[in-house]
């Protein structure tokens, strides 16, 4: 069951979203060449902690960190350890949750570090750009479908893959509630688009095939070609106007 939020339940969830959109300012200055993705994890926890904040991964699943942070081929998932050292032409991607007030606001951000080539960076800003044409498609009266056909439509006019293993979602009390937001599909098909709805859509792109694995730990997705992948993801309330983004900062 897809669930109508409450203006109230919006209200925290806009709080929370500007919470997790400040982190992610915070977090900027640690993802530079020679860092590594334990100092991202520990300042994540000991933020959240001073400020009250509940890390919504930690534990979730059994997922035993707060943040899932992956390093080029790796697609979502990956463990944020010290051996993870950010190099000069990597591409990160950071996913966090927090909660508060009993409400979750969930995003995510591909970096790259340092310098990197042409089609590498055409990766990350079409993997971006792909999340804003298809919420443009988030208003009452469409369909799911509507979103993951335009945000397919538009990576692959790139030559990019969409990951079809991992969707977005819809997201509020619980991080993840239906409905389940493919990055692909058929215009006018899938569940009904109403005011008030929360929604998490999280495109992830592959510069080579679309098809994955999943290494030894059980959680860090990867290609199955090697090929690089970025990840781009917000929370948004869908008004009478269209998709508000709550975990961006005005």
């Amino acid at each position: 069951m897809i669930l109508i939020k409450t203006q109230s339940e919006v209200d925290k969830m806009r709080r929370a979203g500007r919470q997790l959109a400040i982190l992610f300012e915070k977090i900027k200055n640690l993802v530079v060449e020679g860092s590594n993705a334990y100092e991202v994890e520990r300042f994540v926890n000991s933020y959240m902690k001073e400020k009250g904040f509940i890390p919504t991964f930690k534990g979730y699943g059994g997922f035993p960190y707060a943040t899932c942070i992956s390093v080029n081929e790796e697609i979502v998932h990956g463990f944020p350890l010290r051996e993870k050292v950010f190099k000069n032409g990597d591409i990160v991607s950071i996913d966090m949750g927090l909660t508060l007030e009993g409400y979750i606001a969930d995003a995510a951000r591909t970096f790259i570090i340092g310098e990197a080539n042409e089609k590498v960076r055409k990766l990350v800003e079409v993997t971006e750009k792909s999340f804003w044409i298809g919420i443009e498609q988030a208003v009452p009266g469409n369909r799911i479908g509507d979103i993951g056909n335009a945000i397919q439509t538009y990576v692959e006019s790139y030559g990019f893959s969409i990951i079809k293993e991992y969707v977005g979602h819809g997201v509020g009390r619980k991080l993840h509630e239906d409905p389940q937001i493919p990055n692909y599909g058929q215009k006018g098909k899938g569940p009904l688009i109403r005011e008030r709805m929360t929604f998490a859509v999280e495109p992830m792109v592959s510069m080579g095939d679309w098809k994955v694995e999943v290494l030894e730990d059980g959680w860090t997705a990867v290609t199955a070609d090697n090929s690089l992948s970025a990840h781009y993801e917000n929370t948004f309330v869908v008004t009478k106007n269209g998709p508000e983004v709550l975990t961006i900062l005005d």
